[in-house]
């Protein structure tokens, strides 16, 4: 009994500051990865940057040690911040002109992939929260959006890492694969667009998928995927509902209960809105920008840290199948939509 209440004062009083640290010198790492090789995209080095830290000789026991009280702040409250600044790149008022026929589409291929990924995930019987994670981050924004919903399911640092790494992965793919097909499924330049934005995951991803078919595939692309991260407030909330409900009488460690909707959703909907006012110079859209991915980076680490390999191994062809099924599932019913609705 003395050991445990030795060690856990050790963990109480513990700096974070290495672990914060060690996180800001890898998203630091991972941008300049992105701009020496820009086809991968910054959050997906800082996974994999976070990975490989945690499986190095020498800085695994940094990993594991006096680093990671730092590094599990970084993937929570940074995670946080990032998402509330994700909310000023979102334009309200451009996605309200793409018009109703297209907010349905969205809204039925998100409600698709979902609700499509979260029932495979619990036949193939992936542990903890995955399923919930892979089919928030294939029906929403990749990593933004399993960090979200994280945040409010408790889920397990290596739930989430390992998530992040899979739909990161399929949305590098897709970069290579969805321009392959636009011809033989017969898409116009803005069709495409529209079906790129509806079933890609990153928001950079996205961009570097459509901007092969030219400037206007890239501006559909871009509003259609705002409206999908636009989503993300109200799925969150509908799972931190529905997880009160099945955990009815849950505390938190100080003894309140959870809030209905998390705080840092409701500053995502408050960033957003400010946006939408017209009101925010550029100079400070283009900061808030910089903030967010060097936030999401870091905290990409962080959860990266986590990650256990040979415990992923055990796992992985049956993650790989998810993924696969989810990749099927969002592109099918983006496919179906952009043709009913263009």
């Amino acid at each position: 009994m003395a050991l445990l209440r030795t060690a856990r004062v050790s963990r109480e009083t513990s700096t974070p500051w290495p672990g914060l640290g060690l996180a800001v010198a890898g998203a630091a790492l991972a941008w300049c990865a992105h701009h020496v090789v820009p086809a991968v995209p910054m959050l997906t080095a800082s996974v994999v940057l976070g990975i490989a830290a945690a499986h190095v000789p020498g800085v695994r026991d940094l990993v594991r040690g006096p680093a990671r009280p730092g590094l599990s702040l970084a993937g929570r409250r940074l995670m946080r911040i990032g998402i509330v600044l994700l909310g000023f790149g979102l334009g309200l008022d451009q996605v309200v002109r793409l018009g109703w026929a297209t907010v349905a589409m969205v809204t039925g291929v998100v409600a698709a992939t979902f609700f499509g990924t979260l029932w495979l995930g619990r036949r193939l019987g992936l542990p903890g929260e995955q399923p919930l994670l892979i089919a928030t981050g294939y029906a929403i924004c990749g990593a933004s959006a399993i960090g979200a919903v994280s945040e409010v399911s408790g889920s397990e640092e290596e739930d989430v890492a390992a998530s992040v790494a899979l739909v990161t992965l399929c949305g590098t793919l897709a970069i290579a694969l969805l321009p392959l097909l636009q011809g033989p499924l017969g898409l116009t330049d803005v069709a495409f667009g529209r079906w790129v934005g509806a079933s890609v995951h990153d928001v950079g991803q996205v961009v570097a998928t459509a901007q092969t078919a030219g400037p206007a595939a890239l501006g559909e692309a871009v509003l259609v995927k705002l409206m999908r991260v636009a989503l993300l407030a109200p799925l969150v909330a509908a799972v931190a509902f529905s997880l009160r409900a099945r955990r009815r009488g849950l505390r938190t460690p100080s003894g309140k209960r959870p809030a209905p909707v998390p705080l840092f959703v409701a500053g995502f909907l408050m960033t957003a809105a400010l946006r939408a006012t017209g009101l925010l110079p550029p100079a400070l859209l283009d900061l808030a920008h910089t903030a967010q991915e060097g936030l999401l980076a870091a905290a990409l680490v962080g959860l990266g840290t986590a990650v256990h390999l040979p415990t992923m191994a055990r796992t992985g062809p049956r993650a790989a199948l998810l993924g696969l099924g989810a990749w099927v599932v969002v592109a099918g019913a983006s496919y179906a939509g952009v043709l009913l609705t263009t």
